[in-house]
């Protein structure tokens, strides 16, 4: 992967992520009946799971033009995710509809091992370079 394109995909997620921690935030109640129907709503708990989502986005942000910053980035962002899809998985016929709560776990868990994959092909190619 080149250097731009590495950077453009730090980039792209991490705005990714702002957007959605940005969607969390501000529109609490119409995230949790898109993507988060776990539970009882609680406002409060969807704008703090918005602050670390936000987090985990600046950090990819800042990694983007910073070589040495990207694959402890990348690998903090996979071990959130693969933590959050285990949480998801244990929850995961708690959902309403049931449906979402498998699409959940599976695209965080997607995105868990997509993430890892990512900060060890950046790794390898520094290392190679």
């Amino acid at each position: 992967m080149s250097e731009n394109g590495i950077k453009t995909l730090l980039l792209v997620l991490g705005a990714a992520l702002i957007a959605q921690a940005l969607w969390m935030f501000f529109g609490p109640q119409s995230f949790y009946d898109a993507v988060g129907p776990f539970g009882v709503y609680n406002d409060h708990y969807v704008r703090d799971a918005a602050t670390f989502t936000f987090g985990l986005g600046a950090i990819l942000v800042l990694a983007a033009p910073r070589p040495s910053w990207r694959v402890p980035a990348l690998a903090v962002t996979a071990i959130t995710f693969a933590a959050h899809a285990i949480n998801h998985l244990v929850d995961i016929g708690d959902a309403d509809p049931k449906v979402v709560g498998y699409i959940d776990f599976f695209l965080l868990a997607g995105t868990a091992v997509m993430l890892a994959g990512l900060a060890r092909k950046v790794d390898q190619e520094r290392q190679s370079a």
